[in-house]
């Protein structure tokens, strides 16, 4: 008795399983079924079928980027509020976001006051380069600080040194935040110079360039980073309000509202005075 041949859709998961597509084997079932239904073309379905393969991929690029960058949080490019941060030109940020300063080792410089979205735009760009394949890290520079520090103090700067410039980029958030000693400022431009046209760094800071000798504690020092930084760089300011503030704003006013303070039923409250006349 001879076996029917493998329908086309048995022999579509065998070669999806065979050529280890396992995001484009999960959709395949979802898929047929919009293109036997007429939902779908054929080139829409094989453009469905690539795209959830690259999806999974993209995915476990990021799960594996969460486990050895160190990034705080996933905060990705489509989250950012633009319509907050009107001084912001969205072509810019998009571009960026297109990854063309990693190819040419070039840094980006977010400067700006507390809570106006730095450190989102640090990460997605983070995230970005992380699912295009390349290697990041996250640390603020009070946290790189120390682990260069412990690191000389174990006679292993050299390595440590050598693991922080090997990332295509490297995200230092919180510039300004917290006082950093001389030896700190100085290991880190150690750092900097090491990755100058190497790779690319995303900065991100609260104080301006003029306010970063007194950071690093030392105006020569800081201006000979700033030189190596803005050399091949973008510099991004933002001038607006902070989201954490406007969040809070927010909290308030519906805590506040107008409505909750007139009584139901559009009764009005009786005064003291009213309550004791009879």
């Amino acid at each position: 008795m001879k076996h029917a041949p493998p329908s086309r859709r048995d022999r579509l998961r065998h070669m999806l399983a065979d050529l280890r597509l396992p995001g484009a084997l999960e959709a395949l079932d979802a898929i047929l079924q919009g293109v036997d239904g007429g939902a779908l073309t054929t080139p829409e379905a094989i453009e469905q079928l690539l795209s959830a393969q690259i999806q999974l991929r993209n995915n476990r690029r990021l799960q594996a980027a969460m486990r050895s960058s160190r990034l705080p949080a996933v905060k990705q490019l489509h989250d950012f509020d633009f319509t907050f941060q009107p001084s912001l030109r969205r072509e810019q940020i998009e571009s960026l976001h297109e990854l063309g300063f990693v190819e040419r080792a070039e840094n980006v410089i977010l400067l700006g006051p507390p809570g106006v979205g730095k450190t989102h735009l640090a990460i997605s760009l983070a995230i970005a380069a992380a699912q295009s394949g390349r290697r990041v890290y996250y640390g603020t520079l009070a946290d790189l600080i120390i682990s260069l520090e412990e690191a000389q103090a174990a006679g292993r700067l050299q390595a440590r040194l050598k693991v922080l410039t090997h990332p295509a980029l490297l995200v230092v958030d919180e510039i300004g935040y917290l006082p950093i000693s001389r030896t700190g400022a100085m290991l880190f431009f150690q750092l900097m110079t090491r990755r100058y046209e190497r790779a690319s760094t995303v900065l991100t800071s609260n104080k301006g360039f003029e306010e970063w000798g007194a950071i690093f504690g030392d105006e020569v020092l800081a201006a000979a980073l700033i030189d190596r930084l803005v050399h091949h760089c973008h510099l991004v300011t933002i001038r607006g309000n902070s989201y954490r503030m406007r969040q809070h704003t927010e909290l308030w006013q519906a805590l506040h509202s107008p409505h909750d303070a007139d009584p139901p039923s559009g009764r009005r409250r009786r005064t003291r005075q009213e309550v004791a006349t009879p």
